[in-house]
């Protein structure tokens, strides 16, 4: 078996990776910029490979086989029987020094996904991983283990969201690799649930996803970009989900209004999106779902550097208030008994909070948490969506940040589409109340298409916490260390398109124990 060099899985592109590893296989046929190619008729590597949850010891090892990732039952083309999978972790490209090895099952029931819990691994640690079913081999993936308890080793850590494939193509996922990243976060709308529309950059197949079927489909399609598959194979990924892995704006066992799924139905279509998501997702078995659950909101240390709380703000919320939208003068909001979070993940984030050990506490998550008012003028319009409209639930989090063991408390969001940079303050509106930390909110990699240069200067100026905002699409690079954490801005300036450049359109500091952000 040929594998690729640490350069051709790094900066060759994903056809790269695919041609070391399998040969004449579809993704080397495939352009690195467009995924104009699929894999060919047969081969069963065709959604690459993925790692995530990396413990000191042990990280989730994925794959998931399928000969047709555009079948319509959703199954990629395999037979109605399971398959064994083999799997090799190596802490050499080549697998001359192999680690640990086993077999596997790929079952029909999970749409032929594996998910292996690769232990007895050295912490902070770099490992190369491939698969094989019969005599097919996969590309080779990259990922690490966290470092031991007690250690402060510095992470490049980049993090995204919202990646509409017919709004766009995945280039800021290459560029993402190409950082280079121990660690990735995706925060949410990682696939979308909408049937094909008008004006299309690329063809999204099958109807609006309601069936289990559907969103096997919508998911096989996504993991067929080759951008995308090679930012899965650079680094392990931690995610979680916002709304459009199931359907827009949903809030617990409630649908949004305009719902092809309403009442009971959205129930069946909830379990449906649950279901395919732990299959494409490298999530380990606690994720694993039972019907309409699914727990994901979890805990990750890397090292005594950072703390990633991983939070689910869609399965437990009360309804957006006032009927959702961006609104002015919404009572409901400030009611004392919303939430966002529920009431059991509120305690796991105090809990969490009070117990740190962490240099930097960083909640993963998915909605605008900083105050923001974005009416211009002597109105205050708040995004009913975001935690604005749950504002007392948002302010005992921040409250909890900024009063407990947390040293650096640290918000990353995605959803709207657009970069901000925000301060966390306790109370908003005075420019001497104390701040308890930063909120960094990644623009989308597609969604929204190219955007534009727009400031939205009426808006900033209306919030002096909000430090920044950019209309591109894009993610957003960070590194921590023990003295501090950078945040670079990363955009591109088209998505319809292949093959954009990347740059930095700004840089931000955060020096430790002061929750402030300093233009770099």
């Amino acid at each position: 078996m040929s594998t690729p060099s640490r350069r051709s899985v790094l900066l060759g592109g994903a056809g790269a990776l695919g041609l070391a590893a399998l040969g004449a296989s579809g993704l080397a046929r495939a352009t690195t910029s467009a995924g104009a190619g699929l894999a060919a008729p047969g081969e069963v590597f065709t959604l690459g490979v993925a790692s995530g949850d990396p413990y000191p010891d042990s990280v989730v090892l994925w794959t998931r086989l399928a000969k047709n990732p555009l079948a319509e039952d959703g199954l990629g083309g395999m037979p109605a029987r399971g398959q064994v999978v083999e799997w090799q972790i190596a802490k050499d490209e080549k697998f001359t020094d192999l680690v640990r090895g086993g077999r596997t099952w790929a079952s029909p029931d999970a749409a032929h996904s594996v998910h292996v819990e690769a232990d007895g691994l050295a912490p902070g640690t770099e490992y190369f991983y491939r698969f094989r079913a019969g005599s097919e081999i996969s590309p080779v993936g990259r990922t690490r283990t966290a470092p031991a308890p007690g250690q402060m080793t510095d992470l490049t850590m980049c993090f995204a969201s919202c990646s509409h494939y017919g709004q766009g193509y995945f280039t800021a996922y290459r560029h993402l690799a190409q950082d280079e990243p121990g660690l990735i976060l995706h925060l949410g709308d990682y696939q979308y649930e909408y049937a094909a529309g008008t004006n299309e950059v690329r063809k999204v197949v099958g109807p609006e996803t309601v069936k289990l079927a559907d969103y096997r489909l919508r998911h096989g399609q996504y993991k067929t970009d080759p951008d995308l598959q090679l930012a899965h194979a650079t680094a392990p990924w931690l995610v979680v989900w916002d709304d459009h892995e199931t359907e827009n704006n949903w809030a617990d066992e409630v649908p949004e209004d305009s719902s092809q799924t309403p009442g009971e139905a959205f129930l069946a279509r909830r379990k449906a999106a649950f279901q395919a998501y732990y299959e494409n997702m490298p999530l380990r078995r606690t994720a694993r779902p039972n019907g309409i659950d699914m727990r994901l909101y979890r805990r990750l240390a890397w090292g005594d550097l950072a703390t990633f709380h991983m939070l689910d703000t869609r399965q437990y919320r009360d309804n957006q208030a006032c009927g959702d939208g961006v609104k002015a003068n919404c009572a409901e909001r400030l009611a004392p008994t919303r939430s966002i979070t529920g009431a059991e993940q509120e305690k796991w984030i105090v809990d969490g909070f009070n117990a740190s050990r962490a240099r930097w506490d960083v909640l993963g998550q998915q909605v605008f948490f900083a105050q923001i008012d974005l009416t211009p003028g002597a109105a205050e319009g708040y995004n009913m969506d975001a935690w604005d409209g749950y504002k007392v639930n948002r302010d005992r989090i921040a409250t909890a940040m900024g009063d407990s063991a947390v040293r650096n408390g640290v918000v990353l969001t995605g959803d709207v589409h657009r970069h901000w940079a925000a301060e966390i303050k306790e109370t908003y509106g005075r420019p001497d109340s104390k701040g308890v930390g930063v909120e960094l909110v990644t623009t989308s990699i597609t969604s929204g298409r190219d955007g534009n240069d727009d400031p939205n200067q009426a808006v900033l100026d209306e919030n002096p916490h909000v430090k920044f905002h950019r209309n591109r699409r894009g993610y957003i690079r960070t590194r921590f260390t023990a003295d501090e954490l950078r945040a670079d801005y990363r955009v591109l300036p088209y998505v319809t398109k292949p093959d954009a450049p990347v740059s930095t359109a700004a840089s931000f500091v955060v020096e430790d124990r002061v929750p402030a952000l300093n233009p770099a």
